[in-house]
């Protein structure tokens, strides 16, 4: 958790295993309430990313700059954890049947074997992108 210059607010981030997806919530310091709550799914590439706010109690008046000082962290998840999304539609395929079957980590000793799996399905040039995107390593990591 970190809170804004003020005081008055507070960004919470977590991920949430069920939903393959990102939470941050900008909260209200004072009567701990979450007021706004970003969703940046990272395993799915149909699913977008989604701001939702809370509609119960009375609505409350977020100052513009707070608002800012929130989605730039979210822009930031966006931009990290969906990177890889936005590679060509063939490299994202392979690399969610990679999250998915490995469930995007993979072992020293089964390192090499995916490799060569890898490397026959994408092109040579595409090797070192999908291997950071599918388990967060590069090529020299062995």
């Amino acid at each position: 958790m970190f809170a804004d210059p003020g005081g008055d607010y507070a960004i919470t981030e977590m991920y949430s295993v069920p939903d393959d997806a990102w939470y941050l919530e900008l909260d209200r310091v004072r009567g701990r309430r979450t007021l706004v709550t970003a969703i940046v799914p990272d395993e799915d590439p149909a699913r977008e990313p989604t701001v939702w706010f809370d509609s119960r109690g009375p609505h409350p008046d977020i100052p513009y700059e707070v608002m800012r000082w929130f989605m730039d962290p979210v822009d930031a998840e966006i931009r990290t954890s969906r990177a890889w999304i936005r590679l060509r539609p063939e490299l994202v395929a392979v690399i969610h049947d990679l999250r998915q079957e490995h469930m995007g980590a993979i072992d020293d000793a089964d390192f090499p074997h995916v490799l060569d799996q890898v490397r026959a399905a994408v092109p040579e040039a595409d090797l070192p992108a999908v291997i950071e995107a599918a388990f967060g390593r590069h090529l020299d990591d062995r």
